[in-house]
């Protein structure tokens, strides 16, 4: 993978899933790219075979943009509906919301649909449950993996997710029943 100091070494790049509203960790994917690109349609298959259905919504900032994706999983095969911002155009006229000439219908409407106060709204999560799961992620120490292999490094990051959702069960236990008494 290439580095940001320009040379290339060996690494992998962790993509997690997680639910909105506990923080739970719901899928995640080890991929030797360097970037975040192509990764949601793999993240998708995942959680469509781990919960027999597509998610409803999928929350992903705008690094996994990629077009192709979005009428891919749009599709009424899949179903789910992406949220994820359009890319600021050069020219500061056009406004990102509406569908350029090449759009196909499925990405226009995506355009438009992130335009609106409802998508601006539902989109504020991601923050709220992404960056948070990462955040303790690194925290916690899985910044360099001690490994080699993809498939170790895959082991330490679901290592990392049990944990994680073990501490988030007893939290959200704990909140329930302070919210019952």
């Amino acid at each position: 993978m290439k580095m940001a100091d320009g040379g290339y070494r060996p690494a992998y790049n962790v993509q997690f899933a997680a639910d909105t509203k506990s923080q739970v960790i719901v899928g995640l994917d080890v991929t030797p790219a360097g970037n975040d690109q192509g990764q949601l349609t793999p993240m998708v298959r995942q959680l469509q075979g781990r919960y027999d259905r597509a998610p409803d919504a999928l929350l992903a900032d705008a690094g996994y943009l990629k077009t192709a994706e979005i009428d891919k999983l749009a599709a009424a095969a899949c179903g789910t509906s992406l949220y994820l911002p359009p890319r600021i155009p050069a020219d500061p006229t056009r406004d990102p919301y509406r569908p350029l000439p090449d759009d196909s219908p499925t990405v226009g409407a995506w355009r438009v649909r992130m335009g609106t106060a409802a998508a601006k709204e539902l989109y504020k999560d991601r923050a709220a449950t992404a960056e948070c799961v990462n955040a303790i992620a690194r925290n916690r120490g899985l910044q360099r993996f001690g490994v080699r292999g993809r498939e170790k490094a895959r082991a330490i990051s679901l290592w990392f997710a049990l944990a994680h959702n073990l501490m988030r069960t007893v939290a959200l236990r704990e909140a329930a029943a302070a919210t019952s008494t």
